[in-house]
Parts: C-alpha cells; structure tokens; sequence
C-alpha cells in the first residue's frame, strides 16, 4: 500500500499491535508500486503475511514468485478481485478481506437515505422554496415498501437494520442466491425484480458487479418503477443504465440517491449535479476519514487470530469469488 494509505488505515498503535505478533519487514515501510523491482523482492522474499490495500497491484505469478514463504494475504479494504490473479488461489494462499468493516458505514448510509427517501425530502427541500408544505401533505417513513436488491454483507445489514427499526416496513428481497425459506428468516418477502420494481416505494441496490448484472435495472425495469419512487444505489454505478435513470430524473418521476454512478464521476455537465429530486454523492457511503481505522482493526485482529491458528473472520475463497463485489 501506498504510505498514505498506510498512515490512514494502520496508524501507530496498529502498528504497535502489528509489531507484537510480527516482525514488519522492511523496517515496517510499506512497499508501494511494482512489486516486481529488485527494492521489493528483498523484501518480500521475508514476508509470510502481506498487508495489502487500494493501492496493492495484482499479485501475479511473476510477484509470488519473489515471495516463497508467503501464506496469507490481509487485505485492509473490500474487493480483493483486484490483487487476487489466479496465481494466488493456485498457491493455496489464505485470503483475507475486510468487507465486513466497510460494510457498517454503508449500511448506516444507506438506511439514512431511506428514512430521507419516506419523508420525501428531495421532493420536499423542491418544493420549499416556494411554499412551505402543510403537514397534510408530508410523507413519513412508516409502513413503506422497501425493495432490496442483493442480500450482500450490506444488503443483509440493511434488512436487519429495517427490521429492527419497528416501523413495520414491507420489505421484498431480490437475490438469486438466496432461496424463499432464507428470505423470510431474514425478514423478508422473496420477489423477482419486475415485482419489486413495480411494488417498492424505495428501491436500494446492494448487488455485486458482474457481467450478468450490467444494467440489470434498464430502461423496462425503471418504468416499472411508480411515480415519486426513490432509488438508491450505494453499490456500483454499472448496475443501473445511467442513460435511462438520468431521463427518469429529468423528467421528475424518480428521485434518486446516488453514491456510485457509471462512469463515475459523471461527466461535467451532466444534470445529476443539478436536479433536485438527486443526491449524488462522491462515493463515501464507505469507511472515510476517521472511519478508515475500522480496515486497519480488522488486518491486525485477523493477523492475532492467523498467529493463534484460528480460523480468519473475512476469509474469501476461490469458488466465491466470482459472485462477490
């Protein structure tokens, strides 16, 4: 990782904790850039843990091939599709990833957004500039029907966290990988996408990027979206046809919350930077500033159980891979 990125994700007393179980080869100075380069090989040819983050390159044959003793990679961020290149999975290598500590901050994102979404505040903040609306006409939150896309680590929590708000919310669940009897147990009604389209009042997507799921909510399936419905996406932009939603929007039917769009950013000029019913975002539903520590946390506990012979917590495998963000 870059020293930046270091310095954000393991300061000192994480280091400090690091530096009880483990000698921090390279005098503890993050390696950063080609893995390749002679600098780096000396010191991986040392290491039997990486730390990895954002800034890690892939970790090809080529780069193992400098790192004979290496048995587990911590990676102090989400995806490891990334750095994870088909050598590390033929050299049996422990992954690690820290999904599950990123995952709280966009949970609590996202479940924010939904409470903004039932009282309609874009379309209230609209409309205040001129007139002050009636209590008559104010929408709550109570009682909506909430369409979940993805029982992710996030979609999960978002689930959990509607349940256990008691505002007797309808919640419908859309997730190939989960069956009907799962569903429930978390909460929630099993629905295909056209049904929770068409039923949800508010619409939050929590998918993995993957080819199958490009554009999976397309022009067809944002009309079947009601008027003054509210989507929210804190996943990834590729998920939603940007060209179908931004007409949707234009034309003031849909409200949206957008964390993550495709491309991303938008390019300049384009009206999710004005319209009124869109709140877009800079990509920070994840571990931002202080919250970053939260990455480092999770490396140095999986580091402590990895020196116990534990099992690791964010533990990620092969045959998963393929189906997670």
């Amino acid at each position: 990782m870059t020293a930046e990125e270091a310095g954000m994700v393991l300061p000192p007393d994480l280091r400090d904790r690091m530096g009880r179980l483990a000698d921090l080869a390279g005098d503890g100075v993050p390696l950063a850039g080609d893995l390749t380069t002679a600098a780096a090989r000396e010191v991986l040819a040392q290491a039997q843990v990486l730390v990895t983050c954002w800034g890690c390159p892939p970790l090809t044959a080529d780069v193992l091939a400098g790192a004979p003793r290496l048995q587990v990679v911590l990676h102090a961020a989400g995806s490891v599709k990334r750095i994870a290149a088909p050598a590390v999975w033929d050299r049996g290598l422990l992954v690690s990833s820290a999904a599950d500590a990123n995952a709280t901050p966009v949970v609590d994102f996202t479940l924010a957004a939904i409470v903004l979404a039932g009282k309609q505040a874009l379309p209230a903040a609209r409309a205040y500039r001129t007139a002050f609306p009636p209590h008559s006409e104010r929408e709550g939150v109570d009682g909506r029907t909430i369409g979940i896309i993805g029982a992710s680590r996030i979609g999960r929590g978002v689930i959990e966290g509607l349940v256990a708000s008691g505002r007797g919310h309808r919640i419908l669940l859309h997730d190939p990988y989960v069956d009907d009897a799962a569903a429930r147990e978390m909460g929630a009604e099993p629905a295909d996408l056209d049904t929770l389209c068409r039923e949800s009042s508010i619409v939050s997507v929590h998918a993995p990027e993957l080819p199958e799921t490009r554009h999976l909510l397309d022009a067809r399936r944002l009309a079947l979206m009601a008027d003054n419905s509210t989507l929210i996406n804190t996943a990834r932009g590729s998920l939603v046809d940007t060209d179908a939603l931004t007409r949707e929007c234009v034309s003031g039917r849909l409200n949206a919350f957008l964390d993550v769009t495709d491309p991303e950013p938008p390019p300049h000029g384009h009206p999710f930077y004005d319209l009124p019913n869109v709140l877009l975002t800079p990509h920070i539903a994840g571990v931002q500033g202080s919250e970053l520590r939260r990455l480092g946390e999770h490396v140095v506990a999986e580091l402590e159980r990895y020196s116990r012979g534990e099992p690791l917590r964010g533990l990620v495998t092969q045959e998963e891979l393929g189906r997670l963000a």
